[in-house]
């Protein structure tokens, strides 16, 4: 549940029915390398369009176009695995088998585990059964064929309602590579497969000798090694009150993921109220928790994928409650009142732009 853009300036590169009027989703970019690695050795750089956004990889070292062409084919059959809209897709078979029981391969088999465990962890603030949700507000897109999505519009309580009793992570089955989801429910792997897909590529590259890397999942940065010069990759934390490409602070990042997740990145506006992508699992609408963004930093994308949308629609207190239980990630906590809330493993590794209205605290166990 996540989007993004990317932009080349100079010698810093940011990778970067209803009544009423509705305002177009802006492209966002919420997480941004902010500096052109040191040169050294051989670079290859490659985009594509998959899973709905542009992604951009930088790869140093020997073989580099060999290995962009290596993890755009992992890529693109992931996406023809896990999309939610590709017909024969792991997710659209087991959406169109009328509870019958579905062999999946071992991507959609991973993750309907993981994200089975992180709705459980998370009180269900991931919830992967709730695309009809999403379908009825109009944040799902529309197909292969038809990019893009379906026209916004505010659900009546009543259809929430309804809806809502068709949503549960706990009845999804799955099982020795088979999948069973009750004949009146749907699932989508939108909240943490793009992470994946970065996680994914990212241990192709390290099997195949490449330590230095930085691969911008549009917007989902995963970083490979560290710059050819042993230095760390500078990573752009958007600013989620300022304009598109204007950060609010910069994340050092050294062989990790950086996920973010955020209201301003997909929305639309109805009668003055903003409506973001983002749904809570309890409500069946736009979470409301007092955060405007979430980052997620650790080592496993799909996993940082996964709990930027579950913190967000958990809020601060409890958000910070499940860090401190789980551990094995580091967050950075934007609320509401312009304070920066980051764990404190990232305290050397993580500073405020200058200027910056906003304040920064860190949290410790």
């Amino acid at each position: 549940m996540k989007r993004f853009a990317a932009i080349l300036l100079a010698l810093t590169l940011l990778l970067s029915g209803c009544t009423g009027t509705v305002t177009p989703t802006p492209e966002p970019t919420p997480t941004l390398p902010v500096s052109l690695p040191t040169p050294g050795g051989d670079v290859a750089e490659g985009t594509i369009f998959a899973m709905d956004t542009v992604m951009t990889f930088r790869i140093h070292g020997e073989n580099g176009q060999e290995m962009i062409s290596l993890i755009t084919n992992t890529i693109n059959s992931l996406e023809n695995t896990l999309s939610v809209t590709r017909e024969g897709s792991d997710v659209w078979n087991i959406n169109h088998a009328t509870g019958e029981p579905i062999a999946v391969g071992e991507d959609a088999a991973y993750l309907l585990t993981l994200a089975k465990e992180l709705g459980e962890k998370a009180d269900g603030a991931l919830d992967v059964t709730m695309y009809p949700v999403v379908k009825a507000w109009g944040f799902a897109t529309k197909g292969v064929d038809d990019p893009g999505e379906a026209e916004h519009r505010v659900p009546r309580a009543e259809e929430l309602s309804e809806l809502l009793e068709h949503v549960d992570y706990r009845k999804v089955a799955v099982q020795d590579g088979t999948v069973t989801l009750p004949a009146d429910m749907e699932l989508d792997l939108g909240a943490i497969a793009k992470g994946y897909a970065g996680e994914r590529a990212a241990d192709l590259l390290r099997e195949n000798g490449v330590t230095s890397a930085l691969l911008n999942m549009g917007g989902n940065v995963q970083s490979v090694g560290s710059k050819p010069d042993g230095s760390p990759w500078r990573i752009g934390i958007q600013d989620p009150a300022g304009d598109t490409g204007a950060y609010l602070g910069v994340l050092q990042l050294v062989d990790q993921a950086a996920v973010t997740s955020g209201g301003y990145q997909r929305y639309f506006e109805e009668d003055g109220i903003r409506y973001w992508h983002i749904m809570d699992p309890a409500t069946g609408a736009p979470a409301r928790s007092g955060l405007t963004q979430v980052t997620i930093v650790g080592d496993k994308g799909g996993l940082c994928d996964g709990l930027s949308t579950a913190l967000f629609v958990m809020g601060r207190e409890k958000a910070l409650d499940y860090w401190r239980t789980y551990g094995g990630f580091e967050a950075i906590l934007v609320d509401g009142d312009n304070t920066v809330w980051i764990t404190a493993g990232l305290k050397d590794s993580f500073s405020l732009v200058e200027g910056t209205e906003y304040t920064l605290q860190v949290v410790e166990e």
